[in-house]
């Protein structure tokens, strides 16, 4: 049981569109009431006067690897994995994220601090996470090999697994050209020019037939499990049949338009894309641009990639679109694309994640609610818009 709160005053941002000067009420970890504030405060809750500020969803983050980043704060500086996930908990509930995907790479680039054993590790870290402030969960990303693909394996049979996606990083397909495969490890990665090179050789190496072979495990395992499947970096309508057809429901980062267009118009696929991109006005690689993308309707959802407070800006970036539907973009529709409908969105009966944030003059969260439970608050303890009440 959790006290009820009653947040009054804010920009209600609900699945039909904006509530001005509405209230919302949490109990018992649920959203219990959504609507127009005249009525008078609730004498036993906590009244939070939002003063104007917008209250929504707290956000559900598919794809996030800052986690990734905790465990080597510098490359070759290696920290505990549980203290790496506190850690990254902590970062992403200050940006308003109150689930969040770990998406952890299963590869062997030790040049730039990703190997199976540190990737095996996180996710037992995450899985056994206690004090923990989001609902942490475990995105396994597989590369196309043998040994890849049996440590998904293995962690399936160990810890809950929540998304599953498969990925072959090579210069022959996918966002890379051969250039721009050495430039991204060399100057995103710390790698050398030399170990860029080899890395390029050996899943260049890896064949059709051998990557079809590991998508078809990947893809096997996630139907025995229950696990949603994404396809990621789909560079053409091609890839994307290949992959619906294996199952995926999700296509991450699709690189061409044809490509994220074939996702959500022919087989009902929901495309992400990242928060990054559309908040910097393009992506770093020159692949599809977000922007573009959500103006031909083909973006259902946004991820932080890797950047937790890129999610809650992209939500207010001027698209021409209702804020609602900006929202959704990063609350229900993330939700909805893996089976969490309890969750996203403002409506009586839903898991009480709710933001606070203050739009102005950049997007800042205020006020952080996991499942009812106040879990980031960077207002003063005594901020006079704030009453509890007395006994």
């Amino acid at each position: 049981m959790t006290d009820p709160v009653e947040i009054r005053n804010g920009s209600i941002v609900t699945p039909h569109g904006v509530i001005e000067g509405g209230r919302v009420v949490l109990a018992d970890r649920r959203v219990a009431e959504v609507g127009d504030a005249g009525t008078e405060p609730i004498p036993e809750a906590t009244t939070v006067d939002a003063d104007g500020n917008v209250v929504m969803p707290g956000l559900v983050d598919l794809h996030g690897d800052d986690v990734e980043d905790e465990l080597y704060p510098r490359s070759g500086a290696r920290v505990d994995a549980r203290e790496a996930v506190i850690a990254a908990d902590r970062r992403n509930a200050a940006a308003g994220i109150t689930t969040k995907f770990h998406a952890i790479a299963f590869e062997e680039t030790p040049s730039e601090d990703r190997s199976i054993a540190d990737a095996t590790d996180l996710g037992r870290a995450i899985a056994g996470a206690e004090e923990t402030l989001c609902d942490n969960r475990i995105h396994a990303r597989c590369e196309l090999s043998e040994e890849s693909v049996g440590a998904v394996e293995s962690l399936l049979e160990a810890v809950p697994v929540d998304l599953v996606s498969v990925m072959h990083h090579s210069p022959d397909g996918g966002q890379f050209d051969d250039e721009e495969f050495s430039d991204h490890y060399v100057e995103q990665r710390d790698c050398t020019r030399e170990s860029a090179a080899t890395l390029a050789v050996r899943r260049r190496n890896t064949s059709t037939r051998q990557r079809i072979e590991f998508i078809g495990r990947v893809a096997a395992l996630a139907r025995d499990r229950g696990v949603p499947l994404a396809s990621h970096d789909d560079d053409s309508p091609e890839a994307v049949d290949r992959m619906a057809a294996m199952g995926a429901s999700i296509s991450e980062f699709p690189v061409t338009l044809e490509a994220a267009a074939r996702a959500t118009s022919e087989h009902g696929v929901a495309t992400t894309m990242g928060a990054p991109n559309l908040v910097r006005g393009g992506s770093l690689w020159g692949n599809l641009n977000a922007r573009e993308a959500v103006d031909a309707g083909v973006v259902d959802a946004l991820c932080t990639d890797y950047h937790p407070q890129s999610l809650l800006k992209a939500a207010f970036v001027d698209t021409g679109e209702p804020l609602a539907t900006r929202v959704a973009r990063v609350t229900v529709n993330p939700a909805e694309a893996v089976g969490l409908y309890d969750r996203g969105r403002l409506r009586r009966g839903a898991r009480a994640d709710v933001l606070v944030v203050d739009p102005d003059p950049t997007p800042t969260v205020e006020r952080v609610y996991v499942g009812g439970r106040e879990a980031v608050r960077t207002t003063r303890p005594d901020d006079a818009r704030e009453r509890v009440p007395t006994a």
